[in-house]
């Protein structure tokens, strides 16, 4: 089963913080799972953790997560090499990919090295649902606002560029990200950027952003455009998605 149309669902958001474990799976990760169309059988995910150098408490707390939501989740480990033979086939076997958060800059090196993101790219032809939150985010657009680099806020550049934007993640807890990414559409780095506050996802089927959607209340999407050589900002009123 895959998803009719290439899809993604670029996020601030997904994983929430648990009662009884450390980490639960939030409505907008079983949102991927439902735009993958999934159906008479447990949801298998995808994890992606470069970003966070395949930290293993963070790939075991999402484990955790997946269980107690009935989804089947798999580690993918490109540190210290990859943990499986045959990395293409293990991305084409899975319902969605879920990447999680850290530094894009290095994300986007280490995938290169492993022909990872060409990989990405066949899977959104094929119907996987790509997905995630923060730099698995940012990785699916031409680049964003990023603290790769360090403490100060930078431009990336150079992500797969599926979609063809710039994408503002964490836009109403981090100031910085607003400022920064106004300034990289007023000059013409990015044409337009979609940015998020946290809690918020955006749907795109194949390049079209289609929908936006929250798993907290109170918080919005943006597109940012340039005009008159100066960037404006259109906020949009995501859809809240019920919680699983």
């Amino acid at each position: 089963m895959t998803a009719p149309r290439p899809t993604i669902l670029a996020t601030s958001g997904g994983q929430l913080p648990g009662t009884r474990t450390r980490l639960l799976l939030g409505p907008l990760v079983h949102h991927a799972v439902d735009l993958s169309g999934v159906q008479g059988r447990r949801p298998r995910i995808l994890y992606v953790g470069t970003a966070a150098g395949d930290a293993e408490h963070v790939a075991a707390r999402m484990a955790e997560g997946a269980r107690l939501a009935g989804f089947d989740l798999t580690p993918l480990h490109l540190f210290p090499m990859p943990n499986v033979e045959d990395i293409e086939a293990t991305v084409l076997d899975h319902d969605v990919v879920w990447v999680g958060g850290g530094s894009v800059a290095n994300l986007l090196a280490v995938w290169r090295v492993h022909a990872l993101d060409e990989v990405m790219r066949r899977a959104w032809r094929a119907g996987v649902v790509l997905a995630g939150v923060s730099a698995g985010s940012i990785c699916w657009f031409e680049g964003g606002a990023t603290d790769s680099f360090g403490p100060e806020l930078r431009p990336v550049t150079g992500g797969l560029g599926l979609l063809p934007y710039g994408n503002g993640v964490h836009y109403d807890s981090d100031e910085g990200r607003r400022p920064l990414v106004h300034g990289l559409v007023a000059d013409g780095t990015f044409a337009e950027a979609h940015c998020t506050d946290d809690g918020v996802g955006l749907v795109y089927q194949g390049t079209e952003l289609v929908e936006a959607v929250t798993e907290l209340p109170g918080k919005r999407a943006y597109v940012v455009r340039r005009q008159d050589g100066r960037a404006a900002e259109e906020p949009i009123i995501p859809r809240p998605l019920k919680a699983p």
